[in-house]
């Protein structure tokens, strides 16, 4: 066995590549969880503080966050989307768990985010 740490657009992997076995058969690459993600580029629109509202709007999967579908300050309704996430070629709407207004947008278009992750906040 031998281990390799491939970057593949700015993410990081360890891959373990097993010796072919006598009968010719292919090397199989077996990847680890990647290790840190990389540092994202400031925001162009500001953000208010992260966790600035009492409701937390987080994400359901991983994925890159695709849109913003609303603004700090913008009332928004339950059901309504906050955030588009893009998983597997797929739009995936985060929307807000209830009304309330808009307190923090704590992600911005091109994020990478893991399930579970603060995405916004609402008062």
């Amino acid at each position: 066995m031998k281990n390799y740490t491939i970057t593949v657009n700015g993410n990081v992997y360890d891959v373990v590549v097993e010796e072919g076995a006598s009968t010719g058969a292919a090397p199989k690459a077996a990847p680890a969880a990647p290790k840190a993600a990389p540092k994202a580029a400031p925001a162009a629109a500001p953000r208010a503080s992260a966790g600035a509202g009492s409701v937390k709007i987080e994400a359901g999967a991983a994925g890159k966050v695709f849109k913003l579908e609303a603004s700090v300050g913008q009332a928004v309704k339950k059901g309504d989307a906050v955030v588009i996430l893009e998983a597997m070629k797929m739009e995936i709407p985060v929307v807000a768990p209830q009304d309330g207004t808009v307190a923090s947008i704590d992600v911005a278009v091109g994020d990478p985010v893991e399930a579970g992750a603060l995405l916004a906040t609402l008062n």
